[in-house]
């Protein structure tokens, strides 16, 4: 499934990186610690976290993601956004708790 394709069915809101919406996700991975995600993240996968700082899209880029979920509304910094356009890796962000979307995704790419 296409990021494109997910973001329109979870009605996630694209927050920057528009250029990698059709990037495929292949897996997922859910985690707040960022030693944890570069540990045992899959490329290919997206990454569901309430992180929102510039790091995030560091790993993001290191581990070649599909894209980066936001849970609980949060806002990403604008530095995130800034280096998110750069990569090409796209930030969503949804209203959903982490154990919510992290579901709604299992169900959408299994």
């Amino acid at each position: 499934m296409k990021v494109i394709e997910l973001a329109a069915k979870l009605g996630l809101k694209v927050k920057g990186g528009q250029e990698g919406l059709n990037n495929e996700i292949k897996a997922g991975y859910t985690s707040d610690l960022l030693s944890d995600v570069m540990g045992n993240v899959e490329a290919g996968s997206i990454w569901i976290t309430l992180q929102t700082h510039k790091n995030v899209m560091a790993v993001a880029s290191l581990k070649d993601l599909s894209a980066i979920v936001i849970v609980n509304n949060y806002a990403p910094d604008q530095d995130l956004i800034d280096q998110s356009e750069e990569e090409g890796i796209p930030v969503l962000v949804t209203s959903d708790k982490a154990f919510e979307i992290s579901a709604k995704i299992y169900n959408l790419i299994k």
